[in-house]
């Protein structure tokens, strides 16, 4: 990552149309330093226009400000930082967790470079075009049963979008918020001792150059309505997470059972389920087990399939 990148991306975060020369200086990189910096923030799929020598954002963006979520938060056990560039924030707080760091801990980035999503999936993360945080979240033993966990955690995101007045979102198994049939968002959830590392992305204004080369179809929160200030998101998602975790850790899954399968996109749908290494199965999703299994009626009853082996389709 060159280190003027983000640099760049702060000062055009206005909106404004700057010169080559203004932007360089405002960003305090050498000029053999600037071509470098644009094309790289350019690669990671910032929304760039150059017209007559002078580079904008094609839209203006709200900065992560680690005070102003700070404020906006309601829950003392969230304990935020806001990293301008990482690899993944799930990885940040991988490590953060192995080092100690309690449960709350959440740790949110302007730009990723290596976003992940589920069965190792890249996620595209545009720089300002969406929200990536992750929160740890510590158990009592590392025995303690975690499945479940995801889809508690696409609740709690569901809450914070409620809470916001952004209209239409639901859920689909595993780990994934969806609108209109397509993706707007995902969940990760990774292990480290006994913590769980619960990462979340949410698109907020994506740029047709990147949904274009993606392999499902996705959706951003700008075209539910206008979408909420990504400060008030990252805390409004942090507040959520916060109280979802606890509950999960006195209760676990099965108290949320209900409360999941009445926000299920494909409930009492005919959908396809698609086995690691296995052949396709179609039926009709009825539900989720006390475990969060999803529970698909079939010819042959009503089978039982776990998030690490399947993804599912609606069927055609």
């Amino acid at each position: 990552m060159h280190p003027g990148t983000f640099a760049i991306f702060r000062v055009l975060a206005d909106g404004e149309p700057r010169d080559a020369a203004e932007l360089g200086v405002a960003a305090g990189l050498p000029a053999d330093a600037f071509d470098a910096a644009c094309a790289e923030l350019a690669a990671l799929g910032a929304p760039l226009e150059q017209r007559a020598g002078r580079i904008r954002l094609a839209e203006p963006v709200e900065l992560l400000e680690e005070s102003r979520i700070g404020r906006l938060v309601g829950d003392s056990r969230v304990r935020l930082e806001v990293v301008p560039i990482c690899e993944s924030t799930n990885s940040l707080a991988l490590d953060r967790a192995r080092t100690g760091a309690p449960s709350g801990t959440t740790i949110a980035s302007e730009i990723q470079t290596s976003g992940r999503g589920r069965r190792g999936n890249r996620w595209a993360a545009p720089p300002g075009g969406s929200i990536a945080l992750s929160m740890i979240w510590r158990y009592p033993a590392a025995s303690m049963p975690l499945s479940g966990l995801s889809l508690v955690a696409g609740l709690a995101c569901l809450d914070a979008l409620d809470g916001l007045g952004v209209p239409g979102a639901g859920l689909k198994w595993p780990n994934d918020l969806v609108a209109k049939g397509r993706k707007l968002g995902g969940i990760l959830v990774e292990v480290a001792g006994t913590a769980a590392v619960v990462g979340v992305g949410i698109n907020l204004r994506l740029p047709s150059a990147v949904t274009a080369g993606l392999a499902q179809p996705v959706i951003d929160l700008a075209a539910l309505g206008r979408p909420p200030g990504r400060n008030a998101l990252a805390a409004s998602l942090a507040d959520a997470l916060a109280r979802a975790l606890a509950a999960f850790e006195a209760l676990g899954f099965a108290a949320f059972r209900e409360a999941w399968a009445a926000r299920h996109a494909l409930q009492g749908e005919r959908v396809r389920v698609l086995p690691a290494g296995g052949a396709p199965v179609e039926g009709r999703a009825v539900g989720v087990a006390e475990d969060g299994a999803l529970l698909v009626e079939t010819a042959r009853g009503v089978e039982r399939f776990v998030s690490a082996e399947v993804s599912v389709r609606a069927a055609a």
